[in-house]
């Protein structure tokens, strides 16, 4: 009776520790090659210049591929050489997160080098997932200009 009482409880523990299949579905999806085709604005007028991930100016990230393995959480985007760009591959680590504040789930990463070590004290990006599909990804940053919302919107196409 106690053995199958204990053997319930780890059971329950190594469920509840799980993603949910939500996540993991997304996770799968992401995983493999995308190109990143247009970054643009939405609920604000006017003409932007912003530096996306404290890394280039937005117009640096179009045509970015962008690489997610799935089964050790990790990748790169690669921007190519500009005479606005610095080019080159940047590593991630990333995950697929719920966002409880508005019920849909958000990629997010973080910078490594190339032995996985962080290079970011910790600190990375959260981006609200619109849209997922075998085919197309949109993100959404909100993000505050001159006291105003902004939202970014990064589309994607899978290769």
């Amino acid at each position: 009776m106690i053995r199958n009482l204990v053997s319930l409880i780890v059971v329950i523990l190594i469920s509840s520790c799980g993603i949910s299949k939500d996540i993991r579905d997304q996770r799968n999806l992401i995983s493999g090659t995308w190109t990143l085709n247009d970054i643009r604005y939405e609920n604000n007028q006017g003409m932007f210049k912003a530096v996306v991930f404290n890394d280039a100016n937005a117009i640096c990230f179009e045509n970015s591929n962008w690489f997610f393995r799935d089964n050790n959480s990790t990748g790169r985007y690669t921007i190519k050489q500009g005479s606005l760009c610095e080019g080159g591959d940047r590593f991630i680590r990333w995950s697929v997160v719920s966002n409880p504040a508005n019920y849909t789930n958000q990629l997010q990463f973080k910078y490594i080098d190339e032995k996985r070590n962080d290079i970011s004290g910790g600190l990375g990006y959260r981006l609200n997932i619109a849209s997922l599909t075998g085919n197309e990804m949109i993100l959404k940053s909100n993000v505050m200009v001159d006291a105003k919302p902004v939202t970014i919107v990064y589309e994607f196409t899978k290769n």
